[in-house]
């Protein structure tokens, strides 16, 4: 990607957005979006294909082909290489995210671990896998987790539990380290963050001396976290590292009010969306105006945050395609933004979830149930892909 290329971002522009799609692609993802557009089928759809797969009924060949495969890249890293492929000729780069979830078992930790690496080592020279992702609940118990969140004194069993979630953690940020492909930690639920925090921290504090390896996901949707990250930042320069921050604006908010309504705490999520928007906004003009100690992943289907940031970026002289700024969306979304945005110069790459259908369920049916419940995003998301059909039948 060259220097500053001056190509004025249009989110509009249907063509560039869905290049990559053929027409049967494309029809398949109108008819998805409809079917998505129902509430009825949103809310009704889970436990149906759920109670289905459990009792063996042969559903997994029509989810793999519809909704799995429109929002994840395969069951295996070699199934997504035609996703990968597809993406890098429109100059997006691949996120692989193993998303099987929910599981409990140092066994099944074990694995997750070993298959977290295995994304680090295919994304090991090779530009279209820029950076790669996992969660700690991935390699560690929920409930360990929140038992160190409220500094309740382990076990000894616990603190060997804990000793391995943490040597698992230093082996993928390790392997990101010495294969030079970065690594995000994702946000997860308030009552773990803590401990996530300071696991990141560590790893940060540990591998990004020299260039940006470990990043940390800051959810704006809490009122603590802009503030969370600055202080961040001056450990990160007082200790000599170079501070990775993904901005999300969060993903478990009815859960985290409702707790905070039944256990009677104060929520820690922001009293509007207003709020949300500014605390983001905010953050990625601090990020700016520190780019050489800060590296950023802009995670947004927001326009006018992304916007923002190709804004900000141009005031500061700063080039499109420096290496501390990224822009990130989820596959099968928001290719308005990802391609309009590679196509300007800018750094993009989009999540490819993959894992035995089954497995990740929980993720489609939360993408399914996020798009209904986003103020129009799955009219946009269908505004945009009706204009692309017509223009091919008139061109």
């Amino acid at each position: 990607m060259g220097s500053n290329n001056k190509k004025s971002l249009n989110f509009d522009d249907t063509k560039v957005a869905f290049r990559n799609k053929t027409n049967t692609e494309l029809n398949a993802a109108y008819l998805l979006f409809k079917i998505i557009s129902s509430n009825f089928l949103t809310k009704v759809g889970p436990p149906i294909t759920n109670f289905f797969l459990t009792i063996g009924l042969p559903i997994k060949g029509i989810i793999k082909a519809t909704i799995f495969k429109h929002f994840c890249g395969g069951e295996t890293i070699a199934e997504c290489e035609h996703t990968i492929e597809q993406l890098s000729s429109g100059k997006v780069g691949t996120i692989l995210d193993y998303s099987v979830e929910g599981e409990d078992e140092e066994l099944v930790f074990d694995f997750t671990c070993e298959e977290i690496i295995r994304t680090i080592e295919r994304g090991a020279g090779d530009d279209r896998i820029p950076i790669t992702v996992f969660k700690i609940t991935g390699i560690g118990r929920f409930g360990l987790l929140e038992k160190m969140d409220t500094r309740q004194k382990l076990t000894e069993t616990e603190e060997a539990e804990f000793e391995k979630v943490s040597q698992r953690c230093q082996r993928i940020c390790k392997m990101a380290f010495d294969k030079k492909v970065p690594v995000m930690i994702d946000a997860e639920e308030s009552w773990i963050q803590d401990t996530i925090d300071r696991l990141a921290l560590n790893m940060m504090e540990r591998f990004n001396k020299e260039s940006i390896i470990v990043y940390n996901t800051y959810q704006m949707y809490r009122h603590d976290k802009l503030n969370s990250m600055k202080a961040n930042h001056l450990i990160a320069m007082a200790e000599g590292f170079i501070l990775g921050v993904k901005m999300v604006r969060g993903a478990y908010m009815e859960k985290e009010r409702k707790r905070a309504a039944e256990m009677n705490y104060t929520s820690p999520i922001q009293p509007t969306k207003d709020a949300t928007d500014k605390d983001y906004d905010e953050s990625l003009v601090y990020a700016i105006e520190h780019i050489e100690t800060i590296a950023i992943v802009c995670g947004t289907h927001n326009e006018e945050s992304s916007k923002l940031l190709a804004q900000l970026l141009d005031d500061h002289g700063i080039k499109h395609d420096h290496p501390h700024v990224y822009f990130a969306q989820l596959l099968g979304m928001s290719d308005n933004l990802s391609f309009n945005l590679s196509d300007a110069g800018y750094n993009v790459a989009k999540y490819v979830p993959y894992g035995p259908v089954k497995a990740v369920m929980p993720y489609l049916f939360r993408r399914a149930q996020e798009n209904t419940s986003i103020a129009g995003q799955t009219s946009r998301e269908l505004s945009l892909i009706i204009r692309e059909k017509k223009r091919r039948s008139i061109s």
